[in-house]
């Protein structure tokens, strides 16, 4: 039989095909959130980073676009697997008492993935595109000198007093704001949920999980996804409450200055 028709074919495949597409969809989101919590370092950190990822040029398309391919058959896998279960169920569907013995994060799944990809078109609409941080920053934000240089590997690829873009007040400034902060930790913690569910499956998927360990592994993922949304919340937390103050030389700290003149920056 032929593999791209095994692959979307059948039940099996497209449920591989979600194992697969998932794992390297958890691991995009897990680099995302690391370059996300580099906010809590020095401007250069972050900014750096965001200038490295962008000197990538066609590589950073590439990837991209692979990310933009598990997507798409991610969530056309999850609707045809979604809609045989349905007919599979026939018109009486399930009794109540399946229903309340269900897990929550699996009876929620596509509700939750629906929200989530709206959270991802807005954030790259965003932070990534730009396209909807008109009524957010107002006026663009000038670059960024780099103060030192960034390293990846011992090497540094971005050298001090490089003119770079600044993310750092892009991402602060940003979630000053309650309305974004607000949908973004909704999202965040309905990806968790997703996670929550998703992963555990995509072992089941794989052959990775068995009578032996299946417990003991629900629980890591379910450490591990309490890990992953108090990070994210962690992020817009701090700068709501300004528990982080703008870094000193940011595009951030300049306009703190003028909205609060008595606001110090962090150093």
């Amino acid at each position: 039989m032929n593999l791209a028709r095994l692959l979307f074919g059948s039940s099996i495949g497209r449920k591989f095909l979600m194992a697969v597409t998932g794992l390297v969809l958890v691991g995009f989101v897990v680099g995302h959130l690391v370059g996300n919590l580099q906010i809590f370092a020095h401007p250069d950190k972050i900014n750096g980073y965001a200038h490295f990822l962008q000197s990538m040029g066609g590589a950073l398309w590439g990837v991209r676009l692979v990310l933009l391919a598990c997507v798409v058959i991610h969530i056309w896998a999850a609707v045809a697997l979604s809609l045989e279960n349905r007919a599979a169920r026939g018109p009486e569907g399930y009794s109540s008492t399946r229903w309340l013995q269900a897990v929550l994060a699996s009876r929620y799944m596509k509700h939750s993935g629906i929200v989530v990809l709206a959270f991802i078109l807005y954030h790259l609409a965003h932070f990534t595109l730009g396209a909807a941080q008109a009524g957010t920053f107002k006026t663009a934000l000038p670059a960024y000198t780099m103060a030192g240089d960034f390293n990846v590997l011992g090497f540094p690829v971005v050298t001090k007093g490089a003119a770079v873009h600044d993310v750092y007040s892009m991402v602060y400034l940003g979630f000053t704001h309650p309305v974004v902060s607000l949908f973004y930790i909704i999202a965040v913690a309905l990806l968790s949920l997703h996670l929550l569910h998703g992963v555990d499956s995509m072992f089941q998927t794989l052959g990775l999980r068995n009578l032996r360990w299946a417990a003991g592994l629900r629980r890591v993922v379910a450490v591990l996804c309490a890990l992953y949304l108090m990070g994210n919340v962690a992020i817009p937390g701090a700068i709501l409450t300004g528990a982080v103050k703008p870094a000193a030389g940011t595009a951030a700290a300049k306009r703190a200055v003028a909205v609060s003149p008595s606001l110090p920056a962090q150093r």
